[in-house]
């Protein structure tokens, strides 16, 4: 080996490889427009689920953001509503009206328990009403407990035609139910003995006994549209089920709903509602 071969320097070239096209920055961009379309999409499909005043309010801050903005922070910090705020005003408001609701309708089972104690001609149908407070509202229940196998308290024997007294007492019901704006629903027992007819059964007999105790309500003191429902249950839901042949499961039961659990009333707040947003 010369001389020049050992003074040569050794060059050593480094060659850079370039990176593929996927690992590139372009992908993110494609990600960020898909989750910007996500937020958006989420945004919209929240605000079409929320109640007219949130989309009010919505509304109001994109027409007006440094306005809404001005006014939200008065409303916190110079004394005004905070939405924390009105939610517990909320919630005691609707708590304070199911107790009058329940007070209400407390006063008119104890009003009408007065009446009939109080009437000569009903008095002695007294043990045989029964008025109590239920979840679904006030509950009155005509109820048969007679000794004998061939009698009933309030009907005739295997028919919808009321007695005499079963007339007065109805009349004296309705009178104070009248005064209240709740909905009325009627319902009709009987016990398990089958009817004589096989075209007539429990089904028709206990149904044609709460409508006949609708009809004497109405010519007595409730409104025309004040019953919503009438039912006939026939033997299906015997008050003492031990003993399914026993009068005592002989009824008609009047329900007073309580507002909160009245359909039809919640239809008429609602319309209420709309009409005065319109």
């Amino acid at each position: 080996m010369s001389d020049d071969d050992k003074q040569r320097p050794i060059i050593v070239v480094k060659k850079k490889g370039k990176h593929g096209g996927h690992h590139g920055g372009a992908w993110k961009v494609a990600y960020a427009d898909f989750v910007t379309a996500m937020m958006a999409f989420f945004l919209v499909m929240w605000l079409v689920s929320q109640s007219d005043a949130v989309k009010k309010a919505v509304e109001g801050y994109f027409n007006d953001p440094v306005g809404f903005m001005k006014n939200a922070g008065q409303g916190v910090m110079q004394g005004g509503t905070s939405p924390i705020k009105d939610f517990k005003e909320q919630k005691q408001e609707m708590a304070k009206k199911i107790e009058e609701e329940k007070k209400k309708l407390t006063d008119a089972g104890n009003k009408i328990k007065e009446t009939i104690r109080e009437s000569a001609e009903i008095a002695k149908l007294k043990d045989f009403v029964e008025v109590e407070m239920t979840p679904e509202g006030l509950r009155i229940q005509l109820i048969d407990a007679s000794d004998k196998s061939d009698s009933s308290i309030f009907f005739d024997l295997g028919s919808a035609k009321l007695k005499p007294k079963t007339a007065l007492l109805l009349s004296a019901i309705a009178g104070e139910l009248g005064k209240l704006r709740n909905h009325i629903m009627i319902e009709g027992h009987t016990d398990a003995r089958p009817m004589m007819s096989e075209s007539y059964t429990n089904w028709e007999l206990s149904a044609d006994r709460a409508n006949s105790a609708r009809r004497q309500m109405e010519i007595s003191g409730l409104r025309s549209n004040q019953v919503v429902e009438i039912r006939g249950d026939a033997d299906v839901n015997l008050r003492i089920p031990s003993a399914p042949e026993d009068p005592r499961n002989r009824r008609v039961a009047i329900i007073v709903l309580d507002e909160a659990h009245d359909p039809k009333f919640k239809e008429v707040e609602v319309s209420s509602e709309n009409a005065s947003l319109n």
